[in-house]
């Protein structure tokens, strides 16, 4: 087992598992690169995810024992905390007096993003734009998005100090 630390966020189209997907699934692999793992609609699955965590020691989150994690669990029947210890950098965040989501945190301690404008609800909205429409600019916003969330779960665990 290798002792990558991971970075993990994702999106879908509601809050609950029961009546909603999975769309985005990003990880930030910390190997001395910036490259971000992105499964995206079709191509989320048990196989795909388990081969994408294969080498992660770690697993960083933010509110992702209340939501990523349990969303992931109930679609593809993975308990990603088997798999490696996970740190909800949330309750760090809490432990400093930091609240809000992960980009009212952000904004917090000056964690700069460019994808401002972009919540989860924005989030579902581009990928129904993607599904309906075929628009590859929503696609790629959403993905930028996700993309932002995942590299700015390092930045603050640094921060953190964790």
């Amino acid at each position: 087992m290798n002792n990558y630390s991971a970075y993990l966020d994702i999106e879908t189209t509601g809050l609950s598992p029961d009546s909603a997907e999975l769309t985005v699934i990003g990880i930030h692999i910390e190997n001395g690169c910036e490259d971000v793992v992105q499964l995206i609609g079709e191509e989320i699955s048990e196989s795909s995810l388990i081969e994408a965590m294969s080498n992660v020691g770690s697993l960083y989150t933010y509110n992702g024992s209340r939501f990523d994690l349990p969303f992931i669990k109930e679609k593809l029947k993975i308990d990603l905390t088997g798999c490696c210890p996970h740190v909800d950098l949330m309750y760090d965040c809490w432990k400093n007096n930091l609240k809000g989501g992960l980009k009212a945190v952000e904004r917090q301690l000056g964690i700069a993003r460019q994808s401002t404008g972009v919540d989860g609800w924005v989030a579902v909205q581009l990928w129904n734009n993607y599904r309906w429409n075929g628009c590859k600019d929503s696609l790629n916003k959403l993905l930028e998005y996700n993309k932002e969330d995942v590299l700015n779960l390092k930045k603050l665990r640094e921060m953190l100090k964790v």
